[in-house]
């Protein structure tokens, strides 16, 4: 849900980007599977559902885990540790959304048709090659550079304008690290015919109710923990180093960073308890 809200405005705006989850959901889901009329009014009023449930049960604890951030940003010294904690919490929400969405999702997927099938496929196909002329056809000193663009946009959005000692910092930490779009670009191909795989086997009505439910958990299960050893391990290795990044950099901030990190948290916290209050 937050993801689709970040999609929709870049985060800048969270109040409307949440507010506008039901359309932008269709919308966005529509572009991959081409539903008809009646398909668009029940993915619309099942988003507009799970979007009420999420905001009374799901957006308080999230304004919880910001405040825990706003404490953890003030300090001058946080562990790797710390900084992961924050991510299993996010990862557990995502499972209870994923959990809190399987009946009206595995609803919608049985009516699903084969050349509503065809359409993912040839969507999915589309977005791999968009992927690969993004990530893949890049020389590694352009891919280097592409990170360490995107890493110092994400690091002075917390915390103000960084240092030339701090974005030494960040570039090295981007040479040193394991990503690898080759790694994602498999797990992608992985997660789509998986994806394909469970839907043909409960579209058209092919599968009860209960079935379709239990397919769909395991995709999502899978979704969440590959199946994939290796993959599992160099997810792991990315956590685990986005987390000994955040420390370092956090560690090198100065007073007014911090303060800076404090704010843009508590004005999320303040959107988030605003959303959670609408009904």
């Amino acid at each position: 849900m937050l993801a689709l809200a970040c999609l929709l405005a870049g985060c800048s705006s969270v109040r409307l980007a949440y507010n506008n989850v039901p359309t932008f959901g269709t919308w966005w889901l529509n572009g991959y599977l081409d539903f008809d009329d009646s398909q668009s009014t029940r993915l619309r009023e099942d988003l507009a559902s799970l979007q009420q449930w999420h905001r009374s049960t799901q957006l308080p604890e999230m304004a919880g885990l910001l405040q825990r951030a706003q404490t953890l940003a003030a300090q001058e010294h946080i562990a790797p540790a710390q900084a992961c904690a924050l991510v299993d919490d996010v990862q557990r929400q995502l499972a209870d959304i994923a959990a809190h969405s399987e009946p009206g999702a595995a609803q919608l997927v049985r009516s699903l048709t084969p050349t509503q099938l065809q359409h993912l496929e040839s969507k999915y196909s589309k977005t791999n090659e968009e992927f690969r002329k993004e990530w893949l056809a890049l020389s590694p000193d352009k891919l280097h550079e592409k990170r360490y663009d995107k890493t110092l946009d994400r690091a002075e959005h917390f915390y103000g304008r960084l240092s030339a000692e701090q974005r030494a910092l960040l570039r090295r930490q981007i040479d040193a690290s394991s990503y690898d779009p080759r790694k994602l670009q498999a797990e992608r191909l992985r997660r789509q015919q998986d994806t394909l795989q469970t839907l043909r086997s409960v579209a058209g009505e092919q599968a009860t109710p209960e079935q379709a439910e239990r397919a769909l958990r395991g995709l999502f299960a899978r979704y969440r923990q590959s199946p994939q050893a290796d993959y599992r391990a160099y997810a792991q290795r990315q956590i685990e180093e986005g987390c000994e990044g955040l420390a370092l950099l956090h560690d090198s901030t100065t007073p007014a960073q911090r303060d800076n990190a404090v704010k843009r948290l508590q004005a999320y916290e303040k959107d988030f308890r605003s959303l959670a209050a609408q009904r």
